[in-house]
């Protein structure tokens, strides 16, 4: 584990305890005495290098060209092969900056101008890397990034024997598979050696022995690798990301026997683990995180590491109780156990002796149930405690309140039920965070009780808090992240919460019942806070004191008064802005251009009025976009085709008026749901609209739109054929979680709200315009499509007749149409339909037969003169035939036929089953006369079984006399 202020000091070396080295250059030397320490999972790489012997970018420029002339000529061959899309080595010139030392990602030793660093692991460039690179003989540190896998191409390393003083080798994103390994020579001083989503070869040679290795990220080798050590060096070793076979595991581990530090996550393990861990007397961490491995248990020879501090075994599946996996693990040393995101059943553990030093238990998201034991104060010197996400019934301990040291609790997710009082946190002096949220706790406290602890977190969401605003809260005045949501709370907002918002990052008073305005929250300036109110009944304005809010959700209230505190944004400060379901009025200001960054716009159900400005097209983040159901007129601002990231566009239910633009198809293509609906929208359906293949959902019903529809329509590739990954709603990540897109759709002729099988529909509504033509038969390739509803327009011509390849088609409405012809047969093949109109037409024929037809009501077939048979109370022509009546006349057959009715005839039927009587009574009558073997076997057939017969009733009835005469 990482922490602030541990270091070791080792060949000039500044070690974190973790194991990550550092770069200390002029450049973030103010920042560290300054105290900005990096955490232990960023990419930076600390190094000590005397200051005194270095020049870079940022420290001395000198008037001449320091820097080896051939260690500037082999840069310069090496950025030749680059593809530098950030221009990052603009610096790198061989005219105007010849002093290689100044160059960006370049350090010099200050006493022999030798290259000493370069560093362009944080720059992402594409290319070659080329053997020059060798010339750099006296290359302390290396690191090279490329910005996708395989983009750096290294198609020979021969070059690496020759820098002899190379400690640090960090390559991102190459592809080594060209590079002909078994002439890979690692410098006899490398120490630290990490690849990232790099490309290797299936074979890795021999030689490959004698390094040590910090990181190897995506690294892929053959399960035929023998086991041999790299270095006795080695003192920390990070696995992630790979499929792994045990025994490369095994080789792997088996690199030095002075391991201190492992990591081993995000792998496929496919198999049992070796036990070469084991061996590793003086591993003190071991990070076995995020792994898939098969069998699901958890290793035995676990308990044999007594020097272990930190385990960390979570998100890996093991399906063992949790009795069984504390009995294999080592107790003594053991501070930091995380068995997180695991299946572990059974109980919490009720016996603390064999971890004395236990001061972090991570025991989240498994399947735990029972109670909470009586005796967690065994655990004095536990710092964080999780049980969140567990089975876990009954009450609170009042155990708990003992833990002198404990920082942070977290038992929320779970059943726990009762009364928390005082005397639960009557020694936690100490403690920062508190989350019991999801659980059926009802918090009761004195009025005037003064908590012994300070906290910087608390959650309390779907807890029982009472009516009123907890009054304890008043002297919490650290605290950063605030949950009461859905608490019961009603009333105002105390006037003292003012002096709390100071430090507050994070508020949700969401879903409780408070009816009161807004304060102005004096939030501290930069903390760009997340704020969530919704469902609430505040009234009033808005207080422009959240008008910096990174997240700001207000929907579902009655907030009234105009939007001109969206002018006071910062620039580029605000990602989420839901003002949604309140009474707001006014125009849309235009001066959106500062909410570069925002994600997610959400207007709908207000009052809002006037033009939507052009100002709205600076938005170049923003994903969704909402809003249906105001009176904004005039067009759609043309800037709007800049939000080329749009995925869901709804403009409904108001006054826009123009023409469908076609650049809507042109540039919005990653539009998954867009509504034109009830607007006053004219002309035809733009051609370019077919161009959006990620739609989902269409709605440009209830507009004055007139010709065709265009015949492109099979275009839409998320109708035609099912996505790999089907998702059930259509959320938009805004930065912080996932953003469900709720919409009013018409279903089956009702308005019903959808928010969670959102994603799942494929609906097209081009109902109650003035469409003319024919149904393009392109729609029968929309294999996807759910929905279909052309209603009330003007198209005529035929039903398409395949319409039943429409297999997934559950509403149909192609009602108030001048539709002709017969109802295709294909239609009965379409079996999940549930909804059908097609009235008001001038359909003609019999209506197919088949269950599903006939079950609809007859007014879904209504103002169709011409069509005949069942729901309708028509009968078609030959009809009198099918209940026995004499056939009329050979012309009526005919034309039943050509009115697409079914030709039938009950004489033929009386014919068939005569001649098949015939045919078969001859068949076996005729051959028993004229075959005499037939006939021998047909009488021994009958006498055989009328001894069976015999045979079997008088055994019967012997039976039943002897037991009547007993």
């Amino acid at each position: 584990m990482l922490h602030k202020g541990e270091t070791e000091n080792n060949n000039n070396v500044l070690r974190l305890k973790g194991g990550i080295p550092v770069i200390i250059t002029v450049r973030n030397l103010s920042a560290i005495l300054e105290g900005q320490w990096q955490a232990a999972d960023e990419w930076w790489r600390w190094e000590w290098i005397p200051l005194t012997q270095l020049s870079s970018a940022e420290g001395r420029h000198n008037d001449h060209v320091r820097c080896i002339e051939t260690e500037r000529l082999a840069l310069l061959t090496f950025k030749q092969g680059l593809v530098d899309p950030g221009n990052y080595l603009s610096s790198w010139t061989n005219s105007s900056n010849r002093d290689c030392c100044s160059w960006t990602g370049i350090t010099c030793d200050n006493r022999t101008n030798h290259v000493v660093m370069l560093d362009l692991s944080q720059n992402p460039i594409r290319g070659v890397i080329p053997s020059q690179l060798g010339n750099l003989t006296e290359l302390q540190f290396l690191g090279l990034g490329s910005d996708s896998d395989g983009g750096m191409i290294a198609d020979n390393l021969e070059w690496l024997s020759r820098l002899p003083s190379l400690t640090t080798f960090e390559l991102w994103g190459t592809n080594f598979t060209k590079a002909g390994l078994q002439s890979f020579q690692m410098p006899p001083s490398l120490s630290t050696l990490e690849f990232r989503s790099c490309q290797f070869p299936q074979y890795i040679p021999q030689q490959l022995l004698g390094f040590t290795l910090d990181g190897l990220q995506s690294f892929k080798m053959p399960p035929s690798l023998s086991s041999a050590n790299f270095s006795n060096a080695l003192t920390s070793l990070d696995l992630h990301d790979n499929t792994i076979h045990p025994t490369v595991l095994s080789w792997l581990l088996n690199s030095s026997t002075n391991l201190v530090d492992v990591t081993i996550s995000g792998n496929f393990i496919s198999g049992v683990l070796p036990n070469s861990f084991q061996k590793m007397t003086s591993l003190t961490d071991l990070v076995f995180s995020e792994n898939i491995v098969l069998g699901n248990k958890i290793p035995k020879f676990l308990g044999n590491l007594t020097n272990l501090q930190t385990l960390d075994l979570s998100g890996n599946n093991f399906n063992e109780t949790l009795q069984v996996v504390l009995e294999s693990l080592p107790g003594h040393s053991l501070k930091t156990l995380d068995l997180s995101r695991n299946q572990l059943g059974g109980s919490i553990l009720d016996d603390g002796k064999k971890f004395p030093s236990l001061t972090e238990l991570n025991l989240y998201g498994n399947l735990l149930e029972g109670l909470l034991p009586n005796c967690l104060s065994r655990f004095p010197n536990v710092v964080t405690l999780d049980l969140s996400s567990n089975r876990l019934t009954g009450s609170l301990t009042e155990s708990i309140g003992k833990l002198q040291n404990l920082e942070s609790l977290d038992l929320s997710n779970n059943s726990l039920s009762g009364v928390v009082s005082e005397l639960h946190f009557q020694k936690l002096s100490k403690l920062k965070v508190l989350d019991l949220s999801s659980n059926s706790l009802t918090l009761s406290f004195n009025s005037n009780w003064a908590p012994p602890f300070q906290l910087t977190s608390l959650s309390l969401s779907s807890c029982k808090l009472g009516s009123k605003f907890p009054s304890w809260l008043h002297r919490q005045f650290d605290i950063s992240h605030l949950d009461i949501s859905n608490s019961g709370i009603s009333g105002a907002i105390p006037h003292w919460f003012s002096d709390l918002t100071f430090k507050l990052e994070h508020l949700n008073l969401s879903f409780n019942l408070m009816n009161s305005t807004l304060p102005n929250f004096p939030f501290m300036s930069g903390n760009d806070p997340f704020v969530d109110l919704s469902f609430n009944q505040f009234h009033g304005p808005i207080p422009f004191s959240l008008s910096n809010a990174t997240y700001l959700h207000l929907s579902n209230n009655k907030f009234t008064g105009s939007l001109s505190f969206l002018c006071d944004v910062r620039y580029g400060a605000t990602i989420f802005l839901d003002l949604s379901n309140n009474l707001l009025v006014g125009s849309l200001p235009d001066c959106l251009g500062n909410f570069t960054d925002l994600i997610i716009l959400n207007l709908e159900n207000n009052e809002l009025f006037g033009v939507i400005p052009r100002s709205l097209g600076l938005m170049h983040g923003i994903s969704f976009l909402n809003l249906r159901h105001n009176n904004f007129s005039g067009s759609l601002p043309s800037s709007l085709k800049d939000c080329t990231r749009l995925r869901v566009l709804h403009v409904g239910e108001n006054n826009l008026k123009g023409e469908i633009p076609s650049w809507i198809g042109e540039r919005l293509t990653n539009l998954v749901f867009l509504s034109l609906k009830s607007n006053r929208f004219f002309g035809n359906i733009p051609s370019k609209l077919c161009h959006l293949q990620s739609i989902q959902i269409l709605d440009l019903s209830m507009n004055d739109i007139s010709g065709s529809i265009p015949s492109c329509i099979d275009n839409f590739t998320s109708m035609v054929k099912k996505l790999n990954q089907e998702v059930t709603s259509i959320s938009i990540y805004d930065g912080a979680e996932g953003y469900e897109s709720i919409a009013i759709i018409v279903w089956k002729g009702v308005e019903y709200e959808y928010k969670k099988i959102l994603g799942l529909l494929r609906i097209i509504d081009l109902s109650s315009n003035r469409l003319f033509g024919e149904i393009p038969k392109e729609f029968v390739n929309l294999a996807e499509l759910v929905q279909l509803n052309l209603s009330r327009n003007n198209l005529s011509g035929v039903i398409p007749e395949k319409i039943g390849k429409l297999n997934k088609l559950e509403s149909l409405d192609l009602s108030h149409n001048k539709l002709s012809g017969n109802i295709p047969v294909s239609l009965a093949e379409v079996y999940f339909l549930q909804y059908l109109d097609i009235s008001d037409n001038q359909l003609s024929g019999r209506i197919p037969t088949s269950t599903q037809l006939q079950s609809f009501n007859a007014s879904a077939y209504a103002e169709n003169l011409g069509l005949c048979g069942k729901p309708l109370d028509i009968s078609c022509h030959g009809d009198e035939n099918l209940n026995g009546t004499p056939p009329n006349s050979g012309g009526d057959d005919e034309s039943n036929v050509e009115d697409g009715g079914e030709w039938f005839d009950m004489s033929c039927l009386r014919m068939g089953i005569g001649v098949g009587f015939a045919v078969g009574f001859c068949g076996v009558c005729g051959n028993l006369l004229l075959n005499a073997s037939w006939r021998l076997a047909y009488f021994r057939l009958l006498d055989n079984f009328g001894d069976f017969l015999y045979v079997i009733i008088a055994v019967k009835w012997a039976t039943i006399k002897r037991r009547f005469s007993n």
